[in-house]
């Protein structure tokens, strides 16, 4: 007999359980008298652990999903704008390079604009600095901001962008957005997870006795996975060879102007810092590896970093990078640290939360009975956070650093084969092996690969059939038009001061 998935039943509050339940409410009490239900159970004593406040361009989609307003999203959750991730350090000390938003120019006979500019660089004849092909990383650098146009005549067509924000009020936020929609709360602790004779999760049991039974639980309580792998046995693959930083520190301190439009990682001698402008706080924070730097050590060079008074005290968080063997496993599906976890590097937790909310719609079950499901679920996961992992991974091993027995060990460990394949067709002949499917598409990898100093033997070989005084009279247009309209952009404080309809709080 089968058994239907009308109520679900989240365990964990946070940003990931209470993404699930504004999406889930949206999804299911479309129809007046449906069966579905959605339950949400978290204890107030347990603390979410909130490392990262900043996002990427497909947070967004979760803001139309849910019908948001941004103008009431960036007022409520403290947000600024986000246009990219300048690094300062990485390829060695003292250099700078950025990762912006959107594309790396148009597209010019049916290549990157990127690809003619990386052949004429290989030629050995002068080019701009690639972040001149970037529209949101011009705007970020003069310290500007305007949206994307759907005008493809328009530089800002190219540009994108996401948001710096408290995930603390973003949880608030979309809890009180779940339960206006019928999300029902129950705050509890749990003793224990009851199952099924089939092995399913039949519910959850209380420690002040209450049962809460479920037909499909969604598992949001972090790295414990109390569900998904203490009571189902899913093991967690620990990726700490390639992504050996496990610990961060973190501490807010006080804003200071310019509110600048991107993020800022600084590489440190055992992993790097963050810098992210709210606009009421800035928040700070050491990702470190503890093999090579202690609690102490981490605190003072996080505090020597600092820009402004501190706020608070220092908060540790401990992690292990890697992912859940299976995210999905019977009638419960695991997200945020429950399912895995990779450092804040390029900003892509919050990411993973309502990307794997999204697929779990797009296999979305009629009964739990669903093994097929389950299992294109299960593979298309993988898939997409083995590719992040790919990308930031290569973050370390591109560097040229050897300063520090960290970055001697990173620029040295073995990777993983599918970075290797990745890392060769750039290396031989300058193509960028990133499709439709993946996360970071060729712009995002390009900007990387540049900034750590790497450049192609030859390039791709379509770059070849085309004339070369056609590629620089291109180059010289588009770089001018972008550097043109970031310039003719309002100040990223007038952009968020026009959004909210009233002025910034002064810092």
């Amino acid at each position: 007999m089968t058994r239907s998935a009308d109520h679900f039943v989240i365990l964990g509050g946070g940003t990931a359980g209470w993404m699930a339940a504004a999406c889930l409410s949206r999804l299911l009490f479309r129809v007046p008298g449906s069966p579905k239900r959605v339950t949400l159970v978290e204890s107030a004593e347990i603390a979410p652990i909130g490392v990262g406040e900043a996002t990427i361009p497909s947070i967004q989609d979760m803001l139309r999903y849910l019908n948001i307003d941004e103008a009431d999203f960036v007022s409520a959750t403290d947000a600024t704008y986000k246009l990219g991730i300048r690094f300062r350090d990485w390829r060695v000390a003292g250099s700078d390079f950025f990762h912006g938003f959107g594309e790396l120019g148009p597209t010019i006979e049916n290549l990157p604009l990127f690809q003619h500019w990386l052949s004429e660089k290989i030629a050995g004849r002068p080019v701009p600095p690639l972040e001149a092909l970037s529209m949101s990383a011009q705007l970020a650098l003069n310290n500007r901001f305007a949206k994307p146009k759907q005008d493809g005549n328009s530089p800002l067509f190219m540009a994108g962008y996401a948001y710096h924000f408290d995930a603390a009020k973003v949880a608030t936020y979309l809890r009180d957005y779940a339960e206006a929609k019928g999300v029902k709360r129950i705050e509890g602790h749990v003793a224990e997870v009851a199952l099924a004779v089939d092995g399913s999760v039949n519910s959850l049991r209380l420690t002040d006795g209450r049962d809460i039974t479920g037909d499909f639980f969604i598992d949001c309580s972090g790295f414990k996975g109390l569900i998904i792998e203490k009571a189902l046995g899913s093991p967690f693959e620990d990726w700490s060879h390639w992504l050996p930083c496990d610990r961060a520190v973190a501490l807010p301190s006080q804003s200071i102007a310019p509110l600048q439009p991107y993020t800022q990682v600084t590489a440190r001698d055992a992993g790097w810092t963050w810098r992210i402008p709210l606009q009421s706080r800035i928040g700070n924070g050491y990702v470190y590896a503890s093999r090579f730097c202690d609690a102490a050590q981490a605190e003072q060079t996080l505090r020597g970093a600092l820009e402004s008074q501190p706020l608070a005290e220092p908060r540790q968080i401990h992690f292990t990078p890697g992912r859940r063997r299976e995210a999905w496993v019977k009638n419960c599906l695991s997200l945020g640290l429950a399912s895995g976890f990779l450092e804040p590097l390029e900003s892509t937790s919050i990411h993973l939360i309502f990307a794997n909310l999204f697929r779990f719609f797009d296999h979305f079950p009629r009964d739990i009975d669903s093994a097929v499901l389950r299992q294109t679920y299960n593979d298309r996961s993988v898939r997409e956070i083995e590719e992040i992992r790919d990308f930031l991974i290569l973050h370390y091993w591109a560097s040229a650093r050897r300063d520090t027995p960290f970055w001697r060990y990173v620029t040295a460990m073995d990777i993983p084969d599918s970075l290797g394949a990745k890392l060769e067709a750039f290396r031989t002949q300058g193509k960028i092996l990133a499709d439709y499917y993946d996360l970071f598409k060729p712009a995002s990898w390009m900007a990387i690969y540049d900034g750590m100093g790497f450049t192609p033997k030859a390039p791709d070989p379509l770059a070849d059939l085309v004339p070369g005084d056609f590629s620089r009279r291109v180059l010289q247009n588009v770089t001018q038009g972008i550097r043109q309209a970031a310039l003719a952009a309002p100040p990223h404080e007038a952009s968020l001061a026009a959004l909210l309809r009233r002025p910034l709080s002064p810092v």
